[in-house]
């Protein structure tokens, strides 16, 4: 059997720094072929774009791609893209279609979170974000007194993230539960897609289906998290919530994200952005990137044992050892001893779960 080939495209800022430490943790797995390329701002200063006609047709080829991240500080001229241009380009190339970002609280963790242990301990959301059509991708018009953006849903598009989603609420095996958010008391768009939801639910009676308002499902998912089981969202409702919901599991640095395609490979990478300001400085969290390899091995791949390994090695580690996004003042308090943390960068952060694989 062939060697499956995962693209890298490390990207900007820290992106290099915690793809190298995936590739590290993907090399203690097995035997895989790797083929690195510019994204971002990397390519706009090789290439003069965010992402090349070659580079995408490479990761068409591939069998998963992983990604790091992208944007940067630089000042380019004008008549560039900028380095966030690459990732709508490399999502479209790729024909994602759903998103998906495991809300999962560590019991190590659970000190971490500024909320409160009593409201967040048990929390395992999976958020299914549609990522092909909406406001990111409709007809702009830009202006300095009047600008636009349209959001346009079809039937079509609607009922693909719905399937995924109720599909995904059988598999989990939880709460058999899909609650899906819109704002159809104002929006046309949401009235659409609350509409088709309603269509599809039909087709999966095992599956319990709640509609939500965004604004509301804004505070019930910070006041009862651990209620929700599957969160269906249009892109932009989507977007904002999973940034919401870092805070529940204490750091953007622990959320994965799985994009999906119809046909092709995926497009797996951390929910986290480049963070240009502490690139270079080793001390980057990798975590949510280790947990996007196991996204790629599980949906991906469909090998369930290295995706379910990788998550038991990072939960192992994060008991004794922290990455400082992931420290607060109440992990030195009395139900957790100070010396019981120990503070790594991001090299000693992958020799850990490296180790407890």
């Amino acid at each position: 059997m062939s060697k499956k080939t995962i693209a890298l495209l490390p990207g900007d800022g820290i992106g290099p720094e915690i793809v190298a430490a995936a590739k590290l943790l993907l090399q203690a797995l097995g035997d895989y072929n790797f083929q690195e390329y510019p994204l971002g701002g990397a390519s706009l200063d090789a290439h003069g774009v965010a992402l090349t006609p070659e580079v995408l047709d490479a990761c068409r080829q591939a069998d998963a791609v992983l990604m790091g991240a992208v944007g940067d500080y630089k000042q380019r001229s004008p008549e560039l893209d900028r380095p966030e241009v690459g990732i709508d380009q490399i999502r479209q190339g790729l024909k994602i279609y759903a998103n998906l970002r495991p809300i999962k609280l560590y019991s190590a963790l659970l000190n971490s979170s500024p909320l409160k242990r009593e409201i967040i301990e048990g929390t395992d959301i999976l958020l299914v974000r549609e990522l092909s059509s909406g406001s990111y991708f409709g007809k702009k018009v830009e202006g300095t007194e009047v600008a636009s953006d349209n959001c346009e849903y079809t039937r079509q598009q609607v009922e693909n993230i719905a399937h995924l989603a109720f599909q995904l609420a059988e598999t989990r095996g939880q709460k058999f539960k899909v609650t899906s958010i819109d704002k159809a008391n104002v929006l046309a768009s949401s009235r659409l897609w609350r509409h088709v939801v309603n269509e599809v639910s039909g087709s999966h009676s095992g599956i319990e289906l709640e509609h939500m308002l965004v604004d509301n499902a804004a505070m019930q998912l910070i006041s009862r998290p651990r209620d929700f089981d599957v969160l269906l969202t249009e892109n932009l409702f989507g977007d904002i919530l999973s940034d919401e919901m870092a805070t529940i599991v204490s750091s953007l640095g622990m959320i994965p994200s799985a994009g999906l395609s119809l046909h092709g490979p995926g497009l797996y990478e951390s929910a986290h952005g480049s963070a240009p300001d502490i690139a270079g400085a080793g001390i980057a969290n990798p975590i949510a990137t280790f947990l996007a390899v196991a996204l790629l091995f599980r949906y991906q791949f469909q090998d369930e044992d290295k995706a379910s390994s990788i998550e038991r090695a990072v939960e192992k580690t994060i008991t004794r050892h922290r990455t400082a996004d992931l420290v607060r003042l109440a992990d030195t308090e009395d139900s957790e001893p100070k010396e019981a943390l120990i503070v790594v960068n991001t090299q000693e952060m992958t020799d850990a779960v490296t180790s407890n694989l």
